[in-house]
């Protein structure tokens, strides 16, 4: 399985369904959190639910089209962080990401998306990385902000999350790598 370090207290590793148990209750543990800003929240409501998209994404990942990842902190399961979609075409990894709240506030997130860049130039020879947070989402926002990420502009009600329609702050940064015009 793949697992890589981030430092001494954090590790993210492949999703797996073994993982779908904790990582369901930390779900249900931040729901009200979450629930503002993730549209999947409201059929997420059991841990076979967690599971059936562990395995789908595993799908994903095998095609070279996804790499869902599950962050540990202090062995503990902290969130998830994932290339949703790998556009092989353009080199473009399209990164999402939650934390529980226990653990916002330490870093975490920003040296784990920053690790996550590195793998995705290295084994996906990714030239661009792409995030999107709703504009009222400033803890998210911050992530790609604090790593250097441009500020490339909003897509207007683009998200709907129970019954509220959220615009999106896109942040896009390139690699070193030159691409051929």
């Amino acid at each position: 399985m793949f697992s890589r370090a981030i430092n001494n207290s954090t590790k993210i590793a492949l999703s797996i369904p073994q993982f779908a148990n904790e990582l369901f209750a930390l779900t249900d543990q931040n729901r009200s959190m979450l629930r503002q800003w993730l549209p999947w929240l409201d059929n997420t409501l059991e841990p076979k639910d967690t599971r059936n998209f562990i395995s789908q994404q595993l799908a994903q990942f095998a095609q070279s089209k996804a790499l869902h990842t599950t962050l540990f902190h202090h062995g503990n399961i902290a969130g998830v962080l994932a290339f949703n979609s790998i556009d092989s075409s353009n080199k473009t990894g399209h990164i999402g990401y939650w934390l529980g709240a226990d653990f916002h506030g330490k870093g975490i997130m920003t040296e784990c998306v920053k690790d996550l860049m590195e793998i995705g130039e290295k084994y996906f020879s990714l030239q661009r990385f792409e995030i999107r947070c709703a504009v009222e989402n400033t803890k998210s926002r911050a992530i790609p902000e604090r790593l250097g990420f441009k500020e490339e502009g909003t897509l207007r009600r683009v998200e709907k999350v129970n019954e509220l329609w959220y615009d999106h702050v896109v942040y896009g940064k390139l690699t070193n790598k030159l691409a051929p015009h």
